[in-house]
């Protein structure tokens, strides 16, 4: 992935920004992109997807940040940010799903982008378009970014509900996610990188998958307010 990394990078550099406030995340050469990541593909569709303009897009604006757990960015994570999502298709199947988002790092914008099964809504591959970070190489490195291969929304989820009822359960795929090695300035850019795919996930899950991953984030939002009410 190294060489599409290069051309990524350069070309969102010199790409114009968008209005601040409703800054989106694309790629800078799509049909290229995806052509790399999908060698088979024959066509891509791209849809844009705005909170403003989706059915009750007002209560999932707010339910994104309650299923991302923090407070959003005011430059990048507006209601009024779009979201471009990427189908690839070989012939009249689908074969891919790409997506990406912004989210702020140490060193600047973070762009995250994951191209996932359109069946199963696990991560194939996840990559950075644009990385300006201390640890920039460790995260780039394929060791990091292969664990994350296989897994979902819903096993981010379910890491929820364990860290409250059942901390180092065996189940807990997130949990045994291995960070590179770091030193402390880098660790920020980490946080926000896994954040991004998160954020990524949830996303998706609005607008492809069909919120079929909210019975788990409701199992751990019951467990966290049970754990809430013995303390």
């Amino acid at each position: 992935m190294k060489s599409v990394y290069v051309f990524l990078t350069a070309a969102i550099l010199l790409a114009p920004q968008q209005v601040v406030g409703a800054i989106g995340c694309t790629l800078s050469n799509p049909a290229q992109d995806l052509k790399y990541l999908y060698p088979e593909m024959t066509t891509y569709k791209e849809d844009l997807n705005e909170f403003p303009r989706l059915k009750d897009g007002v209560a999932l604006f707010r339910a994104l940040r309650e299923r991302l757990g923090s407070d959003l960015d005011p430059i990048y994570e507006t209601f009024e940010t779009p979201y471009s999502v990427y189908s690839v298709f070989q012939g009249q199947t689908r074969i891919g799903i790409v997506h990406g988002v912004n989210v702020p790092g140490k060193g600047g914008v973070i762009q995250v982008f994951l191209s996932t099964d359109p069946k199963t809504a696990e991560i194939r591959s996840f990559f950075f378009q644009r990385l300006e970070s201390p640890a920039a190489r460790q995260l780039r490195s394929k060791e990091f970014r292969s664990q994350f291969e296989g897994l979902t929304l819903g096993d981010f989820y379910k890491h929820d509900y364990y860290a409250r009822v059942e901390p180092s359960a065996k189940g807990d795929k997130v949990a045994a996610i291995k960070p590179p090695a770091l030193d402390p300035s880098g660790r920020p850019d980490y946080d926000a990188s896994v954040r991004g795919i998160r954020k990524n996930l949830i996303l998706l899950d609005f607008f492809v998958y069909g919120r079929r991953f909210e019975p788990y984030f409701e199992r751990a939002k019951q467990a966290a307010g049970k754990r809430a009410g013995k303390e």
